[in-house]
């Protein structure tokens, strides 16, 4: 095993849980790996708040499921997906005492793919951020420059994932929260379209819809296949995705002929661009046309003016912030006030 060692964390999940198959590596093995790398690594990034060592050792002792990521670290957002057992704080000081009674539907797809879940990770308080640093457990750091951020709100399964701590990690989007961060650390950050990923069984939407659950990963290839692992509708659901026509896995590489590519040069509001932006645009741009596909320019496509547009979403965004205190009183008992912020 001492040659897998140093490598064996930079593969995608699909390569790791190959290795497993093969019988090159156990999944006992390879949590201890990854446990070792959160502990060398996580004081100076504060990507997991919540390790979950024990449970992870456990799991694999009752034996796992044969999914297709059997024995594969991973690990949870603070944020849904609960866990029985584990404290789901959300973020938030409010909520640092509640632990699930219940896992959640992902959690239990999660499970059945064969995953070995070892910890939580951090998040702004509620997910409402762009950034991750929140006042119950202080800031999380990009790995490729401690100085920086993460992203928001899937901060922390971000940089867990860009640090090679797991290959992959749970995170959700309401605004960006997956994008943002995948931008942040370089790595593949999928919204789902609404309905496609399960939020229940207790909850049903999350404002208006926008709030979708997926993954944080190093391979396209990683995202398609953790997909076909969790998307699909569950009771209580008030709408759902239609159903794909063939795996997402089937998807990656499959060949998509010859396309029309637009694409637009300037923001939706006319705000300026960073100076790498307008050059790795070109870059994609070129390989694209060198891929043999036509580019062309056009404006957005907006039904309404980009401000407005703005306006709109922050008033959504603004009302949906209220959720979690209706949350808080259900989950705690209590109804908050200014003065458990003061605490």
């Amino acid at each position: 095993m001492a040659s897998i060692d140093s490598t064996v964390l930079h593969l995608d999940g699909m390569a790791q849980a190959e290795l497993i198959r093969k019988g090159e590596i156990s999944p006992e093995e390879l949590l201890t790996i990854s446990i070792e790398a959160i502990e060398r690594l996580n004081p100076q990034l504060n990507a997991v708040i919540t390790p979950m060592y024990e449970q992870a050792r456990q799991a694999i002792a009752q034996g796992l499921p044969d999914g297709p990521f059997r024995g594969v670290p991973f690990l949870l957002k603070d944020l849904l997906a609960f866990y029985k057992g584990v404290r789901c704080a959300n973020g938030s000081k409010l909520l640092m005492s509640y632990v699930a009674d219940h896992d959640s539907t992902l959690t239990l797809r999660y499970k059945q793919a064969g995953l070995v879940i070892l910890g939580r990770t951090n998040l702004p308080e509620f997910g409402i951020l762009p950034t991750t640093e929140p006042e119950a457990f202080g800031p999380t750091h990009n790995p490729w420059n401690l100085a920086h951020t993460p992203g928001g709100s899937s901060g922390g399964s971000a940089s867990a994932v860009a640090a090679r701590l797991v290959a992959m990690a749970h995170a959700n989007d309401g605004g960006g929260s997956i994008r943002i961060p995948a931008s942040c650390c370089g790595l593949f950050g999928l919204k789902p379209t609404r309905g496609r990923n399960p939020l229940g069984p207790s909850i049903t939407e999350l404002i208006g819809g926008l709030v979708m659950e997926h993954v944080l990963t190093r391979s396209v290839r990683d995202s398609a296949l953790m997909l076909d692992c969790t998307a699909g509708p569950e009771p209580g659901d008030i709408y759902a995705a239609p159903a794909p026509e063939r795996p997402f896995l089937e998807e990656v590489g499959r060949a998509p002929g010859r396309l029309r590519i637009a694409y637009s040069p300037g923001t939706p509001l006319g705000t300026p661009l960073s100076a790498e932006a307008p050059g790795g645009a070109e870059k994609a741009l070129a390989l694209l046309e060198s891929l043999g596909h036509e580019i062309v320019e056009m404006p957005l496509p907006l039904t309404l003016p980009g401000e407005k547009i703005v306006e709109l979403f922050v008033l959504i965004w603004a009302t949906g912030a209220t959720l979690p205190l209706g949350l808080v009183k259900q989950m705690m008992g209590f109804e908050p006030s200014p003065r458990w912020w003061s605490r």
